[in-house]
Parts: C-alpha cells; sequence; structure tokens
C-alpha cells in the first residue's frame, strides 16, 4: 500500500469506486489509473489498440493486460480476466473462438476454489491470494492449459527459517510434472491423477506436491541430502549431550568462555516459558476460602430461621424481605464463587527478545493490527484520538510489525483532517520518543505529568530537543484547534476538500465506503529517514435500509479490511481516548501469545482499564478497582477474564469462529499383562461402545473441520466403492457462506501465520478493501452470528468473550508493572450514571437473548464457573427490582411501626450477629490478598446500591419494552455550565430521569426518620428499644446514597428545581398514604369517650 495514493471512496454494490488525490491534483480519477501499463502477466508494455488508443482486456475492471496475454488467454486458457473474472469480450482486430456467440457479461465463478484435494493449507491460501491478485489466478484442475502458480518451495522446517542456514541449503523434494499442456511460466504443478486408497470402500485423488521433510529422520530415505543441515543437528545433538552432562555435575557451574560453548547459557535461557503464573499465598486465600464456606453455613441458618419465623403482624413486609435476601443471596454466590482461585501472572520482555529478536536477523515477532474506533468528532474531540493514534505509531515494536487502522464511524471530514495533520506530526514525534524512551508517548499525557521529567535522563541534547518537541506539539494542537473551530459550521452545500471534490461522507446515513492510506510501505518515514508504521483511515459504506449494527459492525469491518492489507495474526482493539500509556503493552501480550505452552489456547490477552483525571476520592467508583483487581483476577484461574471492550489483544482465528486446540491427554497407563479374552468376557460391550464412540467422535470432527475452513478440501475428492462421489457441499459455497464473497479475505483466513501477497498491486488490495466494508457484504453471512464482534446487544464485548470461551478458548489477564493503557472516565454523576446504564442495558438484552449463559453453550469447553461469571453478568440488572423495595422497607416501618422480624430471641441474634461477622471478615479477608484499598472497596458497594436503584432499574425496563415489545427508548441529558477548574465537571449537574428514584428513595427515607423519632418522643421510652434496629435499617440506605446526596447537591446547592419538586411530591403521597392507612397517634384500648353536651364549667 503507499501512502500516497489518496483517498479511495467507492461502493462495491454499485460499481463505482474513484481516487480522491492529497496534493490537490485534478479531481477523482479511475483505479485502473493506479496500476501503471505494464502487463501484469508477461511484464512487457501493455501496448496501443489498432486505433492507437491504450488497450485495455478488460472493460469491467481494466486489469492491465497485453494483447499477446489477452490472445493466449483467449486461445488456450479459461477466457476470463485474472482480477474480476469476467469474461474477455471479443476486441476489435482480434480473433474470434468459440464462445464468442454466447451471452456477453457471463461470469465464470463456478471453480474458483477447486484445488488439490490434499493441499496443506497455508500453500492453498497462497495460492487463492495469487490465483486473484496476480498472474495464474485460478487453479482449474479439469482444464491442463492453465497456469497454476506455486507458492515459494517449502523449507524442512514447515515453511520458517531455522538460525542462519540459507534457503539454499535446505532439501526439497522435487513435484511430477504432469498434465501437459502449454504453460506461461514453467513452474512444475503436482499431477492429479494418482489415487490412493484411503479406507477398503473410499479412495481419494491426492496431488503430490512439495512437502516438508522430517529432520529427525535421515535424508538419504527422501533421495536427497543437505550438508549444511547435517552439520546443524550433529552440533546441535552434542551441544545437548554436554548441557545435559553439565548439569547432572553440577547445577551451578559456572560457565566455561570456550567459542563452542559459549551460546549454551543463551539458548537455555531464551527456550524458558515467557511468563508463569503466580498463585496467591495460601496463609492469605485459604482463610479467605473458609470465611466463604462458613458464610454459606450461616446464610443457610438464617434463612431457616427468617423462613420459619414470620412477622405475624406484618406478613407482606416480611414476606417481601425474605424474596429479596435470597435474590441477594444467589447474586452474592454467583459473584463469589468465580474468585475462588485467584492469580496473577509475571512476564519476561528478555527471553522473549532472546528468542525473537536475534541480533543481526529479521524480527520473528508477530505482526498486530490495532483498531481504533470513534464516531462523533464533537462528543470524541479529535486531539484525544490523535494522541492514541501517536501513542501507537510510537510503540516499542518492529515498525514493519504495526499497522493502525482509525475507524471514523460518522465519516466526518474533521476526523480525516485531524488524522492527516497527526500523521505529519508523528514524523517528529515517534523519533523522539524512540531517541529518548519515553512513557507515556501521547504527547498530551507526556507535558502535562507532574514528575521530574529529568529522571534517568543522560542524553546532554534532551532538554533542548524536549522544549522544541513542546513547541512543536502546541503548534499542532492550535491547527487542530482551528479544525475543531471551522468544523462547528456545516456550509450549505456541504465539505469539499482542497481540491474541490465534494467530501463523499457529507451525508452520514448514505455514504459509500472510503480507505486512505496516510502512512504506509511508501511515503511513511519520520524525519530521520526510518520507516513509520502503517495508518489507514476507514470509514465503511452506509446506506439506508441497512442494519450497520455500530460499534460491534465497524469492528467487523476493520477486521475484515486488515486482513485484506495486512494480515496480522493478532489484533488490538482500543478506544479512541485510550493511549498507550506503557510502550510495552504489546511485548507484555506477545509474552502470552507467542509462548509456546499456553499461547496455542489463548483467545485473547485483556488488560485492566486504568483512568487519569479522576478526583483523589473517587466518589462514583469510575476506577472499577475491585472488578479489575479482584473479579478479574479470580476468573484468570478459571478461564480467563471476560473481554471489557478496550485494552485487549485478540488471536485473529479465534474470531474467525474457530475451536480451540484441543488438549492431548496422556496415554492410559493400564496393566497389559491380562489378556483380551479377560478383558472382553469382563467388558463385553466395552469394544462396542469405544468403537462406536470413537467413530462418532470422527464424524463430529469431521464435519467440525469441513465448516471451520480449510480442512473441507480434503472431502471433495473422497468416493463411494461403486466410484460415486459422496453429496458434498463444496468448499467454495461453505466458505462463502461464512465469511463473504470475497476470495481475497477467504483466502486469508487460512494463512494462521498472517502472511499476505507481497506481489499485489495496490489497485487490486483497494479493490478488495472498499468491496469487504460495504454495507451489504455480511448479509447472509456468519459475520455478528458466530465470526467476529457478535450483534444483539450494546455490550458487544461481552457477547463476542462469551462466545470465544464456548469454543472452549481461554483468556489471559496481564496486570504489568505500569498501566498498559490510560483512558478517561465520567466525571460528573448524570455522565456515569448514563455509562452504567448502557452496561445494564445490554445485559438484559443478552438475558432475553439465545446467548443467555444460563442455556447455551452447554456441550462446548465452557467451565462452570466461568458460567456463573457470565450468568452474574447478565442478571445483575434484575437485582435493582428487590434491591429498590429492600431500600424501600426501612421508611415503611418507621412509617408505620412495624418490622420485618418479630422480637428476637438469643438464638436469632446470634444468627443475625454472625452473618454480619462473615459479611465483613469477607471483605476485609478480599481487601488482604488483592491489595485493593477499603476506600475503594467501599466506593463500590456505595455505587452498586445508587447505580441499582436507578441505571439498574430503568435498563430492566428500557431492556423489556425493546426485547419485547420493539420500543427503543432514550433518555436524554442535557448539560449545563461548570466551574474551570481542576475537576470543575465533577460537580457539573446534568439533568436526567435516572436521578428521580434514589432522590425518592432519601427523601423517604429522611422522612420515616423524623417520624420514627417522634413517633417514639410521644410514646414514651418502652418504644425507643425497636426504634434503633429500625433506624440502622433506615441509616444503612442513606449512608450508601451518600455519594449520591453529595453529587445531588453539589459545591453551590444548584441542585434543579424538577428534582426536588418531583422527589417531594412522590415522597408527600407515599408518606400520606400509610399515615391515612396507619397513625403516629396510639389508638386507646379503653372505653369510646362522646361528649355529652353539658357545660360542666
Amino acid at each position: 500500500m503507499e501512502a500516497n495514493a489518496g483517498l479511495v471512496a467507492g461502493s462495491h454494490n454499485r460499481n463505482e469506486l474513484v481516487v480522491i488525490r492529497r496534493d490537490g491534483e485534478s479531481g477523482p480519477r479511475p483505479l485502473q489509473h493506479l496500476s501503471g501499463q505494464v502487463c501484469q502477466i508477461c511484464g512487457d508494455d501493455v501496448g496501443l489498440t489498432v486505433d492507437g488508443d491504450l488497450f485495455v482486456a478488460c472493460n469491467e475492471c481494466a486489469f492491465p493486460i497485453c494483447r499477446t496475454c489477452y490472445e493466449y488467454e483467449r486461445r488456450e486458457g479459461n477466457q476470463v480476466c485474472p482480477q474480476c473474472k469476467t469474461r474477455f469480450k471479443r476486441l476489435k482486430g482480434c480473433p474470434r473462438v468459440p464462445g464468442d456467440e454466447e451471452e456477453d457479461d457471463v461470469d465464470d465463478l463456478e471453480h474458483e476454489f477447486e484445488w488439490g484435494d490434499d493441499h496443506d493449507s497455508q500453500y492453498m491460501a497462497e495460492a487463492m491470494l495469487h490465483g486473484h491478485m496476480s498472474y495464474g489466478r485460478q487453479g482449474y484442475i479439469n482444464n491442463p492449459h492453465v497456469a497454476h502458480p506455486l507458492p515459494q518451495d517449502p523449507l524442512l522446517t514447515n515453511g520458517e527459517m531455522v538460525d542462519d542456514i540459507p534457503p539454499e541449503h535446505h532439501a526439497l523434494v522435487p513435484s511430477f510434472m504432469g498434465g501437459g499442456g502449454k504453460r506461461i511460466h514453467p513452474l512444475p504443478f503436482p499431477d492429479s491423477n494418482i489415487p490412493v486408497q484411503l479406507n477398503d470402500d473410499k479412495t481419494i485423488n491426492l496431488t503430490a506436491q512439495p512437502r516438508s521433510m522430517d529432520p529427525s529422520k535421515d535424508l538419504a530415505a527422501y533421495g536427497y541430502g543437505s550438508v549444511a543441515w547435517k552439520e546443524r543437528m550433529e552440533s546441535w545433538k552434542q551441544k545437548q549431550e554436554k548441557l545435559q552432562m553439565d548439569r547432572s555435575n553440577g547445577g551451578d557451574k559456572v560457565w566455561d568462555n570456550n567459542d563452542d560453548e559459549s551460546d549454551l547459557p543463551l539458548m537455555d535461557e531464551a527456550r524458558q516459558p515467557l511468563s508463569r503464573k503466580l498463585p496467591f499465598p495460601s496463609s492469605k486465600i485459604n482463610p479467605y476460602r473458609m470465611i466463604i464456606l462458613i458464610r454459606l453455613v450461616v446464610a443457610g441458618f438464617f434463612f431457616h430461621y427468617r423462613i420459619t419465623n414470620p412477622a405475624k403482624d406484618a406478613y407482606p413486609l416480611w414476606l417481601i424481605s425474605v424474596i429479596c435476601e435470597i435474590w441477594f443471596a444467589v447474586s452474592w454466590i454467583l459473584d463469589q464463587f468465580p474468585k475462588w482461585l485467584p492469580i496473577e501472572r509475571e512476564t519476561y520482555l528478555d527471553r522473549l527478545s532472546l528468542r525473537y529478536e536475534k541480533e543481526g536477523q529479521p524480527s520473528q515477532l508477530a505482526s498486530i493490527d490495532i483498531y481504533v474506533s470513534t464516531v462523533d468528532p464533537m462528543k470524541e474531540p479529535p486531539l484525544i484520538t490523535a494522541n492514541t493514534v501517536l501513542s501507537i505509531l510510537a510503540v516499542d515494536y518492529p515498525v514493519e510489525k504495526v499497522s493502525c487502522y482509525v475507524s471514523d464511524d460518522g465519516a466526518a471530514m474533521l476526523t480525516f483532517e485531524a488524522l492527516s495533520e497527526t500523521s505529519e506530526f508523528a514524523k517528529k514525534w515517534v523519533p523522539f520518543c524512540k531517541k529518548f524512551n519515553i512513557d507515556p508517548r501521547a504527547p498530551e499525557w507526556y507535558f502535562q505529568q507532574k514528575m521530574d521529567y529529568l529522571k534517568d535522563k543522560v542524553h546532554p541534547s534532551f532538554v533542548k530537543e524536549r522544549r522544541a518537541m513542546k513547541r512543536e506539539y502546541e503548534e499542532f494542537k492550535v491547527r487542530i484547534n482551528a479544525l475543531v473551530a471551522k468544523a462547528q459550521k456545516v456550509p450549505e452545500e456541504g465539505w469539499t476538500i482542497q481540491d474541490g471534490t465534494p467530501w463523499p461522507g457529507n451525508n452520514v446515513r448514505d455514504h459509500p465506503g472510503m480507505i486512505q492510506v496516510f502512512l504506509g510501505q511508501s511515503g511513511g518515514y519520520d524525519i530521520d529517514g526510518n520507516e513509520l508504521p502503517r495508518l489507514v483511515y476507514v470509514s465503511r459504506e452506509k446506506r439506508p435500509g441497512f442494519n450497520h449494527h455500530k460499534k460491534a459492525g465497524a469492528m467487523n469491518s476493520l477486521v475484515r479490511v486488515s486482513a485484506v492489507l495486512t494480515n496480522a495474526p493478532y489484533l488490538l482493539n482500543v478506544d479512541c481516548d485510550h493511549y498507550f500509556n506503557n510502550s510495552k503493552a504489546i511485548r507484555e501480550a506477545m509474552c502470552f501469545m507467542m509462548d509456546p505452552l499456553i499461547g496455542k489456547r489463548a483467545c485473547y490477552v485483556q488488560f485492566p482499564q486504568r483512568f487519569d483525571g479522576i478526583d483523589r476520592h473517587d466518589r462514583y467508583a469510575n476506577r472499577n478497582v475491585v472488578f479489575f483487581d479482584i473479579n478479574m483476577k479470580g476468573l484468570d484461574g478459571i478461564q480467563g477474564p471476560i473481554y471489557v471492550g478496550t485494552g485487549c489483544v485478540f488471536r485473529r482465528q479465534a474470531l474467525y469462529g474457530t475451536d480451540a486446540p484441543k488438549k492431548k491427554k496422556p496415554p492410559n497407563r493400564t496393566c497389559n499383562c491380562w489378556p483380551k479374552c479377560c478383558c472382553c468376557c469382563c467388558c463385553p460391550g466395552g469394544r462396542k461402545k469405544k468403537a462406536a464412540k470413537a467413530k462418532q467422535e470422527k464424524k463430529r470432527s469431521s464435519s467440525k473441520i469441513a465448516e471451520n475452513g480449510a480442512p473441507a478440501y480434503a472431502l471433495e475428492g473422497i468416493k463411494e466403492e461403486n466410484g460415486t462421489e459422496k453429496p458434498y457441499t463444496t468448499a467454495e459455497q461453505k466458505l462463502e457462506k461464512k465469511f463473504g464473497q470475497s476470495p481475497v479475505f477467504v483466502a486469508s483466513t487460512l494463512l494462521e501465520n498472517g502472511r499476505t501477497l507481497k506481489g499485489a498491486t495496490p489497485a487490486s488490495l483497494l479493490t478488495e478493501a472498499i468491496h469487504v466494508i460495504s454495507c451489504g457484504y455480511e448479509d447472509k453471512t456468519d459475520w455478528g452470528k458466530e465470526i467476529g464482534w457478535i450483534y444483539g446487544s450494546v455490550t458487544e464485548d461481552i457477547l463476542t468473550g462469551f462466545k470465544m470461551h464456548c469454543h472452549g478458548w481461554r483468556s489471559i489477564y496481564c496486570v504489568p508493572s505500569r498501566a498498559a493503557f490510560k483512558g478517561s472516565a465520567p466525571l460528573n454523576l448524570s455522565d456515569r450514571l448514563h455509562q452504567v446504564l448502557r452496561w445494564a442495558l445490554g445485559s438484559v438484552e443478552i438475558f432475553l437473548s439465545k446467548h443467555c449463559p444460563l442455556w447455551y453453550g452447554y456441550g462446548g469447553g465452557l467451565k462452570w464457573l466461568e458460567r456463573m461469571s457470565y450468568i452474574n453478568a447478565t442478571i445483575y440488572p434484575w437485582t435493582s427490582i428487590p434491591l429498590l423495595a429492600y431500600c424501600t422497607l426501612p421508611a415503611v416501618c418507621l412509617l408505620t411501626g412495624k418490622f420485618i422480624t418479630p422480637e428476637l430471641s438469643n438464638v436469632a441474634s446470634l444468627w443475625f450477629l454472625s452473618l454480619f461477622i462473615c459479611i465483613f471478615a469477607t471483605g476485609i479477608l478480599e481487601m488482604k490478598w488483592s491489595g485493593v484499598g477499603i476506600d475503594d472497596w467501599w466506593r463500590n458497594e456505595q455505587f452498586w446500591v445508587i447505580g441499582g436503584v436507578s441505571a439498574h432499574l430503568f435498563a430492566v425496563f428500557q431492556g423489556l419494552l425493546k426485547v419485547l415489545a420493539g420500543i427503543d427508548t432514550n433518555f436524554t441529558v442535557t448539560s449545563k455550565a461548570g466551574d474551570d477548574e481542576d475537576f470543575s465537571e465533577l460537580y457539573t449537574f446534568k439533568w436526567t430521569t435516572l436521578l428521580i428514584p434514589p432522590t425518592t428513595l432519601l427523601i423517604v427515607n429522611f422522612v420515616g426518620v423524623v417520624a420514627g423519632i417522634s413517633n417514639a418522643i410521644n410514646n414514651g421510652y418502652e418504644s425507643w428499644g425497636p426504634l434503633f434496629g429500625k433506624l440502622f435499617f433506615s441509616f444503612w440506605v442513606i449512608v450508601h446514597l451518600y455519594p449520591f446526596l453529595k453529587g445531588l447537591v453539589g459545591r453551590q446547592n444548584r441542585t434543579p428545581t424538577i428534582v426536588i419538586v418531583w422527589s417531594i411530591l412522590l415522597a408527600s403521597i407515599f408518606s400520606l398514604l400509610w399515615v391515612r392507612i396507619d397513625p403516629f397517634l396510639p389508638k386507646s384500648d379503653g372505653p369510646l369517650l362522646e361528649e355529652c353536651g353539658l357545660d360542666c364549667n
């Protein structure tokens, strides 16, 4: 991809594709001008027609082919264009061939994916990419005259270089020359006429092909040998034997400095694991587990007493309280037991470098595609997005391995221009970061940090260059702010680019797909002449009448675009406000993903979310410390943490809906001394059951393999004894149904290591990239159902991670010493409640869908403790209903003079006291092993009540309306001005409907406290005893709602009148209702006194 190719905009469905130049050149250009005038088959000039015009063989895509290759392809080949697969039409001056009389514009896609039956998936995918991106495009096995391109000959090491052995020293096995006929390129291709007997009733036609050789066997067995390889193997064996002898003689022996042994310690260190688990000390975790079990037993006795001893004078209150308490107990169990096996992890970055970054050799670290998603630049400031992109481009990782894709789902020209400015500033910022090794590498936060920036800096020019860079960044900020100011007023005719071309995204709901490569393989160099990572702007196509699935749809579009352009085996997604706080974050993740021991089964590595700009007291629990430092570490000891939507490194193959690799079970250690007849006598049906089970498993695995991808090709050539072929669905139809109708993307899914075709032209790559982001590409495919980000909930992150765990994958929780990413969190109460509302609404949608963890995913690889955590993540909003009722009970008890329990006996008091002690002990021990402070723990408890009686309650009703009635209700927020000082937004108040229920609860409980105390004063000292229990109950509610009360009143008592009016009205109605039913004045049990009418005076 070239960085100066311009903005490519187009629609695959409308057959539109234009290129808009950045440098002010004349208007839109057709895409074929990108390809040059050189034949893509033979390399000669395309030439001219008989009329003197440029020769164009294909009128559909203008793929450059000279007249000689065009006539040969029509005469001897398959008569279709190698790029778009449209049949060549007869041009003026060209001889007629059979088929010219047929109907024009007939695509020949019938054999698009037919390859050798036993092809290796990697080589087959390479051939597919060749088949659609360069010449020799297809493998038509039935046509002996078609040129079959062959990938590079496989090495002995299955396609990977081993140390310093050059490719010419590797042994190769020649292929058979078969098929006959003329070929444009004299490359050998396997013969397709070699039958192989599989079973007694099946045969398969295999192709002889270059195959990798087993290094443990003698090379003479293959007919060829390699002196370099033999010497290498002998030297390696001698070193291993000597290493074992030294270990057996003494483990602490100092290594000699001989030349032959100098690399042994290095080699031994490079073979060590890249990470390890760190279980918590038993002195901390065992008491925690014991108190959980004790609390479970005490809760059982507590509920036995509560159920068997109802309050007869307040039966409704007792019944409501018992139901609520049982629900709370179930929620506690679902939340508590997934924290039974908490662990921590440690990484070894030095070992990663020793293994994959050897001196004098290219880096063997895996490539990674990083996604940044943004929608509205007015709500997500472009300066924040620019800082995130700059931190990505300056990350401590090989530049050729990093690609950054920015998804602009709002098609805003402001985002496009801001990204253009960012790419220019990155040419100065990135070399500065790498020269002085600074962190963080987001300039806004680097220049704002309050610390000694001279610490550990020894370069004499650091201060001078830092001042110059700060001045450059301030100028950059001014340019970005000018763009934002300009975007405030939209012109009537819409936005236009510098060359006068209308901006394709002027209509946000109806615009073509757009792709712009800002930094790429050419043009992407910094001021020092070093290469920069790729930076690609992507805005997917949007049309009326299509469901675009919001963020999940945008992420799936990025998955497909990146697969076509770079196809890295790993993906990292971050929100536009989450920047790289640790430049080595990718290396931290690769210590798990590239670890041979655990990496194969890891679907993603999740980092915790950390935030900047939060007040010291964290009034509204924005940091979520309890969740990230307790719950997530507990899940990491089971099957891994849940996906939280940002700061996560994915394995691309796991996103494609594949199953996790199965663990190899060790062989059963059974005694072989008994004769088989004894075994048969003891277990007469055992062998039959085993055989039937093995046959069933084999059938199941073959069907799964056929659905999942590459091995499905092996099914096509299987025939029955009578020679009839089995009615298998062709692999082409299966892959198109699963991944869509892009041959290049489908071919890329078969490449586990993420390789791409380097010889592809920019024109063909951009054509496919525009195709895969078209609005109708996902129709009738598995996208959003089994592949990529899963649709059906606004919290697509939980659903996506849940599906991966159901496929048997495990995830990993990585908590580096320096936070990997940092973002921004809502400071004021209203924004925080709306954030919690969106999360809770997504959980309700999952609970009411087919993907609910209560009934989905059984029989897969999901562990039962992991399932409990997902159940808890989907049912927690429903706790708002019993929580609201339970918080109302204290006020009711104070107003009526009744209570939810009868008079307590000594035994009953013991159970109540024991339960409270266990609750506090659980929290204290949890804080001890996790390191969470008591203030963070208490803030989490408070906001659990605040969010439960407000945002969670509205999420339940909104989810029911949306899922059952199809009514999508949104709660709007109206902003009011804040103070111009630090944390001024903390005191900014925004009116929202979510504030009414907790405000009403506060007023009702305050009224109840006043009424209860007044009643006790009127009735004497005997009523003070029962009053204390009721007051404690009410104060429990008020203390938990105290942060809400503080945010509601604010620092300057600017609570909106509407909140006060509504809350007082509801509280008054509620209080007067109870006064009417049960007044405070004591009733007299004596005779009824009436006025006699006589004047006693």
